[in-house]
């Protein structure tokens, strides 16, 4: 009987060195970002090439109700890849996530270098599948309205992958504010959701408000530069653009109004997410503490502060 109490108290499976180091984690960082970018976008594609190539729907952004769909395509995406990586690796799927959280918590900084380069190879990845899947689309777009992809007119099509400025914008520091400002309202708000001294959001809810977050900078401040707000989305659909045949337009980012672009949305964010740390624990987080707060129970039960520096299953023995 002892030995049936056992086998049943173990958990299923074979249970691989990999699985139980930071390679695990790692893993769960290139899945959840995956799957982030493959929702993200996949759905700019659905707006700009899919709908009206398919005969679904009028020409690319003929409405400004496409912009809803480009949006909660992201939201559901993060809240997605969110639930798909945080009970591994805490779901940052954004280099200036962990960054903040290396800066702000007490994530190793001896991870940091691989959570980037596993959520950019994520990123490029899911770029990949999601050009395959809809390049019918795409050239029959540039073929109906005569656009030769590297070139400024195929800027359309290319932004299914990555950001540019918005016209209006005559130099860099337009663009890097918006983004610095986007990713400090990212990080501050994600930091709210998750601590414990606050009022944290229960159920596993958690992924779901994260997506919300999204979908509000979306809707509030995505017109500027195509709300990045996160390195490795950007960066990594962007080196895949370049190999699809976006030549200059991809990388380094030319667009008449501002060139050499793509700095701005790895910058920015890695700038905006520190900023937005630092504004929340000195003006929220510090304040809950020197008011007397104490950790919420349920949250510290279920090991929220793993999600600042999740831990294999030797270190935690």
């Amino acid at each position: 009987m002892a030995e049936l109490a056992a086998t049943a108290e173990r958990p299923p499976g074979r249970r691989w060195a990999w699985a139980q180091s930071t390679t695990g984690e790692l893993v769960a960082e290139f899945l959840g970002t995956f799957v982030l970018i493959l929702f993200g976008d996949g759905s700019v594609a659905m707006v700009v090439a899919a709908l009206n190539q398919s005969g679904r729907g009028a020409a690319a952004f003929l409405a400004q109700a496409d912009w809803l769909i480009i949006a909660w395509g992201w939201g559901f995406g993060v809240a997605f890849g969110v639930w798909v990586a945080g009970g591994i690796s805490g779901a940052h799927l954004n280099p200036a996530v962990t960054l903040a959280f290396a800066v702000r918590r007490k994530f190793a900084w001896r991870k940091v270098a691989s959570y980037w380069v596993a959520q950019v190879v994520g990123a490029f990845v899911a770029a990949a599948v999601v050009y395959f899947n809809y390049r019918s689309a795409i050239n029959a777009l540039d073929s109906a309205t005569h656009v030769t992809k590297g070139t400024l007119q195929s800027i359309g099509t290319y932004s299914i992958f990555a950001t540019f400025p918005a016209k209006y914008f005559h130099g860099w520091t337009g663009p890097f504010f918006d983004q610095v400002l986007g990713t400090a309202l990212l990080v501050g708000l994600i930091l709210a959701v998750v601590d414990e001294y606050n009022a944290p959001v229960k159920s596993n809810l958690a992924p779901l408000i994260i997506g919300f977050i999204v979908v509000a900078i979306g809707l509030s401040f995505g017109a500027n530069a195509g709300y990045a707000i996160n390195p490795a989305r950007d960066f990594g659909p962007r080196i895949w653009a370049l190999i699809a045949g976006w030549k200059s337009i991809a990388f380094p980012g030319d667009y008449g109004n501002v060139n050499t672009y793509f700095w701005i949305p790895i910058i920015g964010p890695f700038v905006g997410a520190v900023i937005g740390a630092v504004i929340y624990d000195f003006g929220i987080r510090k304040v809950l503490i020197a008011r007397g707060a104490t950790p919420d129970p349920e949250m510290v039960e279920k090991g929220v502060d793993s999600i600042d520096e999740p831990q294999t299953e030797t270190e935690r023995s």
